[in-house]
């Protein structure tokens, strides 16, 4: 398995966007998806990563400026995290947040956040619960940090 930017795999730019929309997004919004990834940077946020068996993508997340959250002070976040079903169980998930922990570092951040339902998962991968906000819905959401 190799983890690579968006960026960096032209070729698969629209398989890439179509995975991230399918798992995030709804019938709405694909351009939203399109427009922001092509809009994407190695260098700095927004950044689309996606992992690759071959060229089976089989998993992605991101580096955004923010997570739609009320918690406009923290940046960046790690969104869309996502392990096809087919290859869970591999650690992929784990090799995917530590690689978004390197790139947050690489470019300059010590701190990387994330907003999440799924309590008990990421503090198993060494996040730490941090505070309480809501998603443009206005529903409750976790906060999460992990030094970089």
């Amino acid at each position: 398995m190799e983890i690579l930017s968006v960026q960096e795999r032209q070729d698969l730019f629209e398989r890439s966007a179509k995975a991230f929309w399918e798992q995030w997004g709804n019938e709405a919004n694909y351009k939203f998806y399109e427009d922001c990834m092509g809009h994407s940077t190695t260098e700095s946020v927004p950044s689309f990563y996606i992992a690759l068996e071959g060229d089976t993508i089989i998993g992605t997340y991101a580096i955004l400026r923010n997570d739609l959250v009320s918690r406009q002070d923290l940046s960046p976040w790690l969104a869309c995290l996502y392990v096809d079903p087919d290859y869970r169980g591999q650690a992929i998930g784990s090799k995917l947040m530590d690689h978004a922990v390197g790139e947050a570092k690489r470019k300059g951040y010590d701190r990387l956040y994330l907003t999440t339902d799924h309590i008990g998962y990421y503090e198993k991968y060494g996040w730490s619960r941090i505070a309480d906000c809501y998603d443009i819905f206005g529903n409750p959401t976790s906060v999460y940090e992990k030094s970089c």
